[in-house]
């Protein structure tokens, strides 16, 4: 199943559910009404429709007739629209206020002409007699300016009906809709003839893009048309189908969605597709909490209870067969591209091998010690660990896509989240849990030397000449520390981990030499200490092969991120001991 169909069927079962606005109609936030009387007269002061969110305002998301799809032209909407266009006010005087406001009045006195329905004649008077200096004379609200207005009778606001939803009003919308000059051709999403979209609706919501919407189909340049086929045309996409799959988009790009969430430039959607909807929001509840945050305070209490027994390995065949049966899932991610969206990757398949790639991740990330703030984060929180000073907006960007298409398919990571890890460490000397884990990650899926082979945990046995650099280099930083405490200038890691990591034979004999000096310190520490980092060295430096150079002149990428993984293991291992006799001394 294509993307397109794929969304075009989503639409249509949240339409049988009420949950989207019908074919024509789209959803809007609209900040006020004008409320009139049966003559067109304004019946006391425009009233603000939405709620407040602290003390900033959020419009109403409404149901109205189709936006015009503007560029740069002057082009107004039936029964609502702006401010500039509705009154000809804005916040932002310019020369084009009277145009705007003249095209909507042109516009609804062509369409409500020979209207017989109240609302309708009461809105037609009502722009037959407005003026602009009224704005003022009847004291309305300048936080009204450049807000979305729609109409309704006075009798009939209280109740929630508007004008443009008054039966004479869809029938007036259902008319242009389907008139005028179209061309007609089998739809590529559905398959059947019917007249094409010559453009397509826009898609709001995406990260970075811009804030009137693009379009993830169009043509406007002659270099993008063949066989003189104009815009629309080039790929023919029903009305209809056109309308689904960007109102589809939409719902699920919405503020507030739990069908998305930001994976570096992406901006990720996901949904399901089943027989039973409580079936599929089941899964999309679950995936929200693979791919983003749990919640801790919502009712998701069956769904956090699914998400540890995924994480203690456990099959969902096993305790949620209902949503390994028959459940497609689908992943979207788009990017911004100046008008346009890139489609970042595109993911489809049956939620259980979902599951399944999501816990072989799981397991690729395992590292010890967890992060200590959260032993499962979420992705973007590893993404930041991959961007200059820690940013979201510094992510790499085709990172993040390549990484979250190798989670969802099970494939191989892609070698750049490898190489951004290393060049992060280098540059700030911050080897933490989220970093490793992800160094791991890469070796073991990836490498075919140590595929499967990097440990979770410090293994003592492990004779891989950078994992034993790093454990060495841990070794010698503890002792400087037990020699000269923490507060110091800089540590030996502040100035030589990413030399030592890539070049050891620069680094490491300067290193031995000062552990000499530093030692002598430890000696005055609690008895037996400075034995055990003297053994702890002779250990490590056994076990490296008696043929080779113990301090190579380069390490290979694969080795640096061992070097790195080597260096963590063995460093928490002294804090896990000091710990563990702190506790033991407090007891005594």
């Amino acid at each position: 199943m294509t993307m397109l169909v794929s969304l075009a069927r989503s639409y249509e079962r949240m339409a049988e559910r009420r949950e989207v606005p019908p074919f024509g109609y789209s959803t809007e936030k609209i900040g006020f009404v004008i409320s009139l009387n049966e003559h067109g007269s304004p019946a006391g002061k425009p009233a603000q429709i939405g709620e407040y969110s602290g003390k900033r305002f959020l419009p109403k998301p409404m149901a109205v007739p189709q936006p015009a799809k503007r560029t740069s032209g002057i082009k107004p909407n039936f029964l609502w629209d702006k401010t500039s266009y509705v009154l000809g006010i804005s916040s932002e005087e310019g020369k084009r206020l009277k145009e705007k406001h003249a095209a909507f009045v042109r516009l609804h006195k062509q369409a409500l002409d020979e209207t017989q329905d109240d609302g309708l004649k009461a809105l037609l008077s009502f722009l037959n007699s407005w003026r602009l200096e009224q704005f003022v004379t009847l004291g309305w609200p300048s936080d009204m300016k450049d807000q979305n207005i729609v109409f309704a009778l006075e009798s009939e606001r209280l109740d929630g009906t508007y004008i443009h939803d008054r039966p004479a009003a869809k029938a007036l919308w259902a008319r242009p809709c389907s008139e005028g000059e179209k061309s007609e051709a089998i739809c590529l999403v559905s398959g059947e003839r019917a007249p094409i979209a010559r453009l397509h609706p826009a898609i709001k919501g995406v990260w970075g893009a811009q804030t009137a919407g693009a379009s993830i189909v169009s043509f406007n340049l002659d270099a993008f048309e063949s066989y003189g086929q104009k815009q629309g045309n080039n790929a023919p996409v029903s009305e209809a189908a056109a309308f689904a799959y960007t109102t589809a988009l939409n719902k699920y790009l919405a503020p507030g969605s739990k069908n998305r969430i930001q994976i570096g430039d992406a901006s990720t959607v996901f949904w399901a597709d089943a027989s039973n909807a409580e079936v599929a929001k089941d899964a999309e509840a679950l995936a929200y909490a693979f791919l983003g945050e749990v919640d801790e305070n919502v009712e998701a209490q069956e769904v956090g209870t699914m998400l540890e027994k995924i994480r203690n390995g456990q099959r969902l065949e096993d305790f949620a067969p209902h949503l390994t049966q028959g459940v497609r899932f689908h992943v979207l991610g788009l990017a911004p591209n100046a008008a346009r969206l890139s489609v970042r990757f595109w993911f489809e398949d049956d939620f259980g091998q979902l599951a399944r790639n999501y816990q072989r991740f799981l397991d690729d990330m395992r590292i010890e010690p967890p992060p200590h703030k959260n032993p499962n984060p979420p992705l973007w929180r590893y993404l930041i660990e991959t961007a200059v000073q820690g940013k979201r907006d510094n992510v790499p960007p085709n990172l993040a896509g390549e990484w979250m298409c190798a989670i969802l398919t099970g494939t191989r990571y892609p070698l750049t989240l490898l190489t951004n890890v290393l060049m992060r460490i280098r540059a700030d000397g911050e080897v933490n849990a989220l970093r490793v884990s992800m160094l791991k990650a890469v070796l073991n899926r990836n490498s075919t030397t140590f595929k499967g082979k990097v440990p979770v945990a410090l293994d003592t046995d492990n004779k891989n000449k950078g994992y034993l650099l790093g454990r060495l280099f841990a070794v010698y930083e503890q002792i400087q520390t037990a020699a000269l405490g923490r507060n110091v200038n800089a540590t030996i890691k502040d100035k030589f981990y990413g030399a030592a990591s890539a070049q050891p034979r620069k680094v490491f004999a300067l290193l031995d030499k000062g552990s000499a000096a530093h030692l002598s310190k430890v000696g005055k520490q609690p008895a037996g200490y400075r034995v055990l980092l003297e053994k702890q060295i002779s250990e490590i430096m056994a076990m490296m092969s008696p043929s080779d150079d113990p301090f190579p002149a380069s390490l290979s990428a694969e080795q640096q991120a061992l070097f790195g993984v080597g260096y963590y293991h063995q460093r928490s291992e002294f804090f896990k001991s000091k710990k563990v006799s702190e506790s033991e001394g407090a007891s005594a």
